[in-house]
């Protein structure tokens, strides 16, 4: 796998994009503890991608693609809630998890790919 820094990473992109989408959506929600752990667990895909990739050896790279990839699953997890709790409507609850899923899957690709390589 051949990139430059943590930005030309299309997962990262994702995760990156996929926060703002949990920011906004999530912005009137006025349990702001629960609005806080959404945002965290969201923010903290892209967060361990950049720091991830800052790292020395590809291993510990590869150890925090698997922090992200659990981040997506917490973040799939807090949107369950978002929608029980009625913070979040089905559909756009839906939509946000299969983003998750996405990155999830991207995340599982690259640490493969750096394991194999």
């Amino acid at each position: 796998m051949a990139y430059r820094s943590f930005e030309d990473l299309e997962v990262w992109k994702l995760a990156r994009k996929f926060a703002g989408d949990i920011y906004r959506e999530l912005d009137g929600c006025r349990d702001f503890n629960f609005r806080n752990q959404i945002t965290d667990a969201a923010c903290s895909i892209s967060n361990n991608i950049a720091e991830g990739s800052e790292r020395l050896h590809r291993k510990e790279f590869i150890q925090f693609l698997g922090y992200a990839k659990g981040s997506a699953g917490e973040s799939r997890n807090q949107l369950y809630l978002a929608e029980d709790f009625g913070f979040v409507s089905s559909e756009r609850a839906n939509q946000l998890r299969a983003d998750a899923r996405l990155i999830g899957g991207k995340l599982y690709a690259l640490i493969r790919s750096l394991g194999d390589s």
